[in-house]
């Protein structure tokens, strides 16, 4: 697999030159990301680590453990831990996470994760264009994990109170919340996020409670562009070197 050697913000990436690279998407889940503390993370759909990664730099105490099916993303990911020097903190779980109790050690992960974080394919099986080249197919379509499966292993591995971040379409977000609330998950904060401020929202980025009660806090909306079709001041903010 031919690899380029990318950097984001405080972070340096291996990524397949034509497979699957990391968009936009995970540095607006990152920087949705907002907890005191986190000593037990896990990534869901890891790919090359990057969101995994970041969070590893965020909360430096924390064990961060990236959960990737496909074996070439994960063998990227694993030398992204080294390149990073962040061996001692994160792993590479490879594996299927609908089977999610055969892939970690049932006694010791079930229950215990403080966060968990996912960059899920927003797209239905059998929906739209699906790309021939099946790292990018697996990413963007629900080919190996669907959304009630992704709740169910979230569920799995967070503590009560732990939270759930993801990004994901607007257009299921009603599906999203049906489905995390019949595993006692309940959304607390929702941000939609739009090209400009005259489209439409196209991804919304998710915070849930893992046993939490009613009460839904909407944030502002996130712009990607201005009205020259520059970044925003916010944008420009998120890849800026820390």
């Amino acid at each position: 697999m031919e690899v380029t050697l990318d950097s984001i913000r405080d972070i340096k990436l291996y990524q397949s030159k034509n497979g699957y690279r990391f968009s936009v998407d995970a540095l607006l889940l990152y920087s949705f990301v907002h907890m005191p503390l986190a000593q037990k993370i896990a990534d869901l759909g890891a790919g090359s680590g990057i969101i995994g990664l970041l969070l590893a730099k965020k909360y430096p105490s924390a064990d961060v453990s990236l959960f990737e099916i496909q074996d070439r993303l994960a063998t990227v990911a694993e030398k992204n831990i080294v390149l990073n020097s962040l061996g001692k903190s994160v792993k590479v779980i490879q594996g299927d996470i609908r089977e999610i109790s055969a892939v970690t050690r049932p006694s010791a992960d079930a229950g215990s994760f403080d966060m968990v974080v996912s960059n899920p394919p927003f797209r239905k099986e059998r929906s739209g264009f699906v790309n021939p080249e099946e790292e990018r197919a697996v990413a963007r379509h629900e080919i190996k994990l669907k959304l009630p499966e992704l709740v169910k292993a979230s569920h799995y591995l967070l503590k009560t109170k732990g939270r759930f971040f993801l990004i994901h379409h607007p257009g299921r977000l009603a599906e999203l919340v049906g489905a995390l609330r019949e595993k006692r998950m309940e959304v607390k904060r929702l941000r939609f996020v739009h090209s400009s401020a005259s489209s439409e929202a196209k991804m919304v980025l998710v915070e849930a409670l893992h046993g939490g009660r009613v009460g839904l806090k909407v944030e502002r909306p996130l712009y990607i562009y201005d009205e020259n079709g520059r970044y925003t001041e916010e944008m420009l903010a998120l890849y800026a070197t820390q």
